[in-house]
Formats: C-alpha cells, structure tokens, sequence
C-alpha cells in the first residue's frame, strides 16, 4: 500500500521539551517553569502520523509515557548539549527544538552546598552557549524548528524576535509564542518573513506546524 506523497511515515524527528537545570550548588539549581507540554503534545501528533520520534525531555512535572516515542532523559543544559551532540550524528531528518534552555549559568557554582544562614548572597550569572546555533553546525542538512518565547506576543513582534534565529540559527521555520496562566498564543515564520499560522491553544500551534513539515520532509 502507498502512501501519501505528505507523509511523515517513518521519517525520523528529534525533539527536546522541558525546562534544562544549571547548578547553583551541590544541591540547588536555577530553572525555568516550562511544562514541557508542547513538545510532547508534537511528540505523540509525530508518531500517531508514523514519524520515528526520538524527545529529549527536560525535569517536567509529568514526563510522557509513550510506547510510540523514544524518550530520553536530561536534567541539566551540559546533558542536554550531550545528548544533542550524540543524535545529531545519526540520521534524523528534522529537529524541532522546544526545551527551555537556560540562558544563564553561574560563573563559578558553588563546590558544596550554600550555607542558608547568609543574610544576603550575590550571584554573577553569565550567558551559556546557544545551543540552537550548535544544531546545524552538526548536522547542515536537518530541517531545523525553533522557537522564541516571549512576555507578550503579536504578529509585528513575533516577526522581530524570529529574524536573529533565522540569522544565528539557520531555522527553516520559527515559532513564537506566549504562555501566561492557563493561555496559549503562537505564530509559525518562515524565513521570508511570512506568518504560516496563527493560533491560540498548543494543539493547534501543534497541527499547524505538522501540516507545514508534511510538505517539506
């Protein structure tokens, strides 16, 4: 039997969700509060349409149990760059990159545990590699997702902040998007600056952005 010529059957996909961790201490960490929902909403959609999906999925309160999806585990962003090294080499034709990497790192973390009695304590963060931009230095041929979150969101705005991940990343589609209380907002970019879609709950930001990859992969 054949299959459509949109088909994403057997087409291999990478995927990261979740917040990443760096340390602050031997027992602290700065985080981020994503739920991860997004990619493993992608993850289960990818591999009900016969994809090959292989999540990175960060500390998320309620990690995804599939028997579809090959699931593999990260805590912090320097297991995370790990794990991203080690697929990249293997033959996934797209990746769609939605953890919440952490942006900032500790100079120097603490060798063991702060003691919680100082009164004040100062902290110098610096920024940590963006590991969007290491994506396609690793594999040049992968079709690469990414995506910008933001405080607020608009069709002007998520046209701007999408241009430095086309520029830096080589993204070949871009999703910005909103999350505030229990409230979804999201656009899909192309790299000519073209809104592909618009919507307002995760499942549609989801259906949107397969159709589009179904008629590139």
């Amino acid at each position: 039997m054949g299959y459509k010529k949109d088909s994403l059957r057997d087409k291999k996909i990478l995927i990261t969700c979740g917040p990443t961790w760096v340390p602050l201490d031997q027992v602290r960490v700065i985080s981020n509060i994503s739920s991860g929902i997004l990619g493993q909403t992608l993850a289960l959609s990818l591999a009900q349409a016969g994809a090959k999906v292989t999540l990175l999925e960060g500390p998320v309160a309620r990690p995804l149990q599939s028997a579809r999806v090959k699931i593999l585990k990260f805590s912090f962003f320097d297991e995370l760059h790990q794990l991203l090294k080690k697929e990249l080499k293997k033959d996934y034709q797209a990746v769609i990159h939605a953890a919440a990497v952490a942006d900032y790192k500790l100079c120097r973390p603490f060798a063991s545990k702060l003691d919680s009695h100082h009164r004040k304590v100062a902290f110098v963060l610096v920024p940590t590699a963006k590991l969007i931009n290491k994506i396609k230095k690793l594999n040049p041929g992968i079709i690469l997702v990414g995506f910008k979150l933001e405080s607020k969101i608009s069709g002007q705005l998520a046209k701007e902040k999408a241009r430095r991940l086309f520029q830096e990343a080589g993204c070949d589609w871009v999703v910005a998007n909103r999350v505030w209380k229990e409230r979804y907002e999201g656009y899909i970019m192309d790299r000519n600056d073209t809104i592909l879609a618009h919507e307002t709950t995760r499942e549609g930001i989801s259906r949107s952005l397969i159709q589009i990859m179904k008629a590139r992969l």
